[in-house]
């Protein structure tokens, strides 16, 4: 069956009349395989309010920390006495994730699902063997990494503060 002339063609991909394919989500996981989320992204109320900017997912230590897209490192060293790694993506996308042994330094471009390092253990509050915090900031403002993913986060209701 030949597509309709007003539809727009993929080279290579022949329209079957079907479902459309879904598309890539924007970041993919920084773990493989994709791995339990132990903790959720909480947006703080003020930028220097209390929250939890990034997810806390479940690892073991010397796990491979992935690249969740093509970007550059802009930083690879130590944050209050944790190891920090941070790839600046397009978009203005910044990803961070620790606590991580790295194995790119700054400067280095790298690619989707590429190795930046490894998970060490010791991240606080965490309750299995180790957990890697992954954050998103797109500008100066911190995002739901899962929201990302295409996976649906934890969502919490927040009083309205116009009364009832």
């Amino acid at each position: 069956m030949a597509a309709p002339d007003w539809l727009p063609s993929v080279a290579g991909a022949p329209w079957t009349g079907g479902a459309r394919a879904a598309p890539q989500p924007r970041l993919s996981w920084p773990l493989s395989p994709v791995p339990v989320v132990m903790k959720y992204f909480d947006a703080p109320e003020t930028p220097y309010g209390a929250g939890h900017r990034g997810v806390d997912l479940a690892a073991v230590p010397g796990q491979e920390v992935l690249a969740a897209d093509a970007g550059v490192v802009v930083f690879a060293g130590v944050v209050a006495g944790r190891p920090v790694i941070s790839v600046d993506h397009d978009g203005g996308l910044r990803t961070t994730y620790e606590p991580v042994a790295p194995q790119v330094g700054v400067g280095a471009q790298v690619y989707r699902g590429q190795v930046l390092g490894t998970v060490l253990a010791g991240h606080p509050g965490c309750l299995v063997a180790a957990c890697l915090h992954w954050g998103v900031r797109r500008g100066e403002e911190y995002v739901d990494p899962l929201a990302l993913t295409g996976e649906v986060g934890e969502y919490r209701l927040k009083p309205w503060g116009g009364g009832p």
